[in-house]
């Protein structure tokens, strides 16, 4: 009767073991250089708060936002319980803000995030396929390009009545171009790496060369563009809403209040402009100072 021979188990030298445990993943060093950036984390605060004044706030301080009332128009800070006065409407001046800056995030964030996923796709495609592909994406882009974006979307928002979606739509079409030529950057190195070419000789195909390969791995500079085309969008529908393109009225944002403000600059109504032009600093801040965190958080030689 013969034993069994006793298994051997592999033994892992200390130092490895403990080697292994002291090297972060990558996501938690990425996580490390975004957290250590105090002007990010001060981004992701301000920007969280814009958000819970903007959304949470309508339910607990109830304004009315819909009917005008030219009796209390004008009503200085502190005046009948309002906070920050009135506007020259009437409306209570806290809950016209926030409902303002439900207009200007909402457009703001779907204006940007549209932007930048046309532009990631048409950007990937062009850099990916090359050639005469590439040359003809590239022209179109160059051509409107040339255009300031200014003049297209006055152009544009004089022709069609401004609401919410039109003023997405219209924002989005000349805010893709900046995306689209970088990532199309990205594609032009990333498309001769080896895990692409050995994609390519077991026979994948172009769409999933863009969508599993190119995309994802240009997708630090993806996010970090999104972000400073979502503070661009905002103050989009600043510029169109100061020049009389904003949505129409019981609707609001910040740069059709600020707009109606300076009308009465010369009255010494300075809450009709500070509260709402500071609303404007603080979103497009915010969201910049987030951009340049991630950057650095993505930025290999910070992960070292």
């Amino acid at each position: 009767m013969t034993s069994a021979a006793p298994t051997s188990t592999p033994v892992t030298a200390p130092g490895h073991e403990e080697a292994a445990r002291a090297t972060p993943s990558l996501a938690r060093r990425t996580l490390d250089v975004f957290t250590g950036n105090k002007l990010a984390l001060t981004g992701v605060v301000l920007l969280a708060l814009l958000l819970l004044f903007s959304y949470v706030g309508p339910l607990l301080y109830d304004t009315e936002q819909t009917h005008t009332d030219l009796s209390r128009a004008n009503l200085s800070p502190g005046t009948e319980g309002h906070l920050l006065g009135t506007t020259d409407l009437g409306y209570d001046m806290v809950g016209r803000l926030m409902v303002a800056g439900q207009t200007s995030l909402e457009i703001g964030l779907a204006a940007g995030l549209l932007a930048t996923l046309f532009g990631t796709v048409y950007g990937a495609v062009s850099g990916y396929f090359g050639g005469w592909v590439d040359a003809a994406l590239m022209r179109i882009t160059d051509a409107a390009l040339a255009i300031p974006a200014m003049f297209l979307l006055v152009v544009v928002a004089a022709i069609i009545t401004p609401s919410k979606g039109v003023l997405i739509l219209v924002i989005a079409a000349v805010a893709w171009l900046s995306p689209a030529r970088l990532v199309r950057g990205e594609a032009l190195s990333l498309r001769n790496r080896e895990y692409v070419q050995a994609m390519r000789m077991m026979g994948g195909g172009g769409a999933r060369a863009v969508f599993k390969h190119i995309v994802p791995n240009a997708i630090g500079t993806v996010i970090v563009n999104c972000t400073f085309q979502i503070a661009d969008a905002i103050l989009y529908v600043s510029y169109l809403a100061f020049l009389g393109l904003s949505i129409p009225p019981p609707s609001a944002d910040w740069g059709s209040m600020l707009s109606a403000g300076i009308t009465y600059t010369q009255n010494g109504y300075w809450w009709l402009i500070f509260p709402p032009g500071i609303a404007i600093v603080l979103v497009v801040a915010a969201f910049n100072f987030i951009g340049d965190g991630l950057r650095d958080a993505f930025e290999v030689r910070l992960r070292k």
